[in-house]
Parts: C-alpha cells; sequence; structure tokens
C-alpha cells in the first residue's frame, strides 16, 4: 500500500499545473552590469518568424521543432520524385537481376551510388537554386515565399526537359485543364506524376537494352548444357561467371554510370 500512496501523491503532484510546470524566475543582474546583447536571427529564425503571428513573432520551440519533422519525413519523397535519382535505381536495380546476383552488390551500394550520381547530374541544377534563392534568402535579400519559387522553377525547367510529351498531356487530359501555352504554366501537380512515369518509362528501356546480352548468354549456356545432357546443372550457375566476364571485359560499370549520366543532358 505505501507504493500506491506514493505513486498517487506523485501523479496528484504533477496534476497541478503551478507545481508541475512552474520555473523559477531568472535571477536579476547585478547593478551596473549590462544586459547582454540580443541575439541576431539568422535565416531560419527570420523563416520562423515569417510563418509565426500577424504581429510578426516567431513560432514556439514546440512548433518548430515539429515543422523540421514534418520536412524531414517529406525530404525522401522529394528527393525520390523531384531528381534523377529514380531513373538511376531503377536501371542498376534491372542491372543486378539481369546479372543473375542477388544480394551483390547490396542494396546499400545502388543506393550511395544511386544517390552520388545523382548529386553528379543535380549538380548545375543545385549551383542555380543557390545562386538565385539560397544565397539571396540568407543575405535577407530575400523572403522565403520568393525563395520557395526561385528554387521550384529551377527544379520545374529540369522536370519539363526530362518528361515526354505524351506524358503531360495524359495528365492534363486526366484532370481536365486545357492546353499550356508555355512550359512554365504547368503546375507541379500535372509535372510531379508526368516526370515519374516518364522516368520509369526510361529506365526500363534502358534495362531492357542491358538485358537482352545476359539473356543471350543464358540462352547459350541452357542450350549447351541440355545438348550434353547435363539437364540436372543450373544454367544460371553455369552462366554467372560468363556474364561477369563479359561484363568486366567492357568495362561495364564506366559504360553504364557515363550512359545514365549523359542520358540526362
Amino acid at each position: 500500500m505505501r507504493p500506491l500512496a506514493a505513486l498517487s501523491a506523485a501523479l496528484a503532484t504533477l496534476s497541478i499545473p503551478a507545481v508541475a510546470w512552474a520555473q523559477a524566475a531568472a535571477p536579476a543582474l547585478p547593478p551596473g552590469v549590462p544586459a547582454p546583447p540580443a541575439a541576431v536571427p539568422g535565416a531560419l529564425d527570420r523563416a520562423f518568424g515569417e510563418l509565426g503571428g500577424a504581429g510578426g513573432e516567431p513560432l514556439s520551440l514546440s512548433l518548430q521543432l515539429l515543422l523540421v519533422m514534418g520536412l524531414l519525413t517529406i525530404l525522401p519523397a522529394l528527393i525520390l520524385m523531384m531528381t534523377s535519382f529514380t531513373r538511376i535505381i531503377v536501371v542498376l536495380a534491372i542491372l543486378r537481376q539481369a546479372l543473375g546476383l542477388q544480394q551483390s552488390p547490396p542494396n546499400q551500394v545502388l543506393i550511395g551510388l544511386s544517390l552520388f550520381l545523382s548529386l553528379f547530374v543535380m549538380a548545375p541544377t543545385l549551383e542555380r537554386v543557390n545562386d538565385a534563392a539560397l544565397a539571396p534568402y540568407s543575405a535577407g535579400q530575400m523572403n522565403a515565399e520568393d525563395a520557395i519559387a526561385r528554387a521550384g522553377d529551377e527544379f520545374h525547367l529540369f522536370m519539363m526537359r526530362q518528361t515526354r510529351e505524351g506524358d503531360l498531356r495524359m495528365f492534363a487530359d486526366i484532370a481536365r485543364v486545357p492546353a499550356f501555352e508555355r512550359a512554365n504554366d504547368v503546375p507541379f501537380s500535372i509535372l510531379l506524376p508526368a516526370f515519374v512515369t516518364s522516368e520509369l518509362k526510361t529506365a526500363f528501356q534502358i534495362g531492357f537494352m542491358l538485358f537482352l546480352p545476359f539473356l543471350v548468354i543464358d540462352l547459350v549456356v541452357s542450350s549447351v548444357l541440355m545438348s550434353l545432357g547435363m539437364m540436372m546443372m543450373s544454367p544460371m550457375l553455369v552462366s554467372l561467371p560468363f556474364k561477369l566476364l563479359l561484363f568486366v571485359l567492357v568495362d561495364g560499370w564506366a559504360l553504364l554510370m557515363g550512359s545514365l549520366a549523359s542520358s540526362f543532358a
């Protein structure tokens, strides 16, 4: 009974706001000691200040953390859907399947390779975003809304260059939107699914071209084994060294990385 009584007393104490959330007042400065200078708000503070109330008051710390965590949750989706990452990771996954390798290279290696190759492909776009949006915003020459609009325009330009006209027309017809006079008039709600569809289509086309030579090797090895009466021998096991040898002799990784990077030109 004593532990239950102690627990009840603790809960009762915590239920009193004045006791549970009381904070000691800041001690007064001694006479003659100057007050410390106010902190200069940074770019993040200015951004949260603009998102605050009508009086220009910044958001509380809890709301700031909530907004930051919310942005971090949608960041992977933005990397996947608005950059060259989708095409690269799909092609690498198809290549691993064509070679007949199950876990080599591992998923972590493929994702890391796709991420850094995406940074290489997106470097010109990211530099323009930095010059047009991030640098002026950090210098206080532009508010948050204009900076987001400038950055969105650069990504919009990249996505329009890689999107097929047929895919744009299809999603515009589904949304019952009239024809666009300029490329800048296409909204992100239509451009984003059209861009992802085009990227998947291009990735599967590249994967089909990669699959053909390895498929020929599998057919030749299976035919030879069948003619020799070695039906109990797995053709995949025998053809794997030949496919690896062919891929190494033609310098497959360099050709693949160069072809993927140049496909976004």
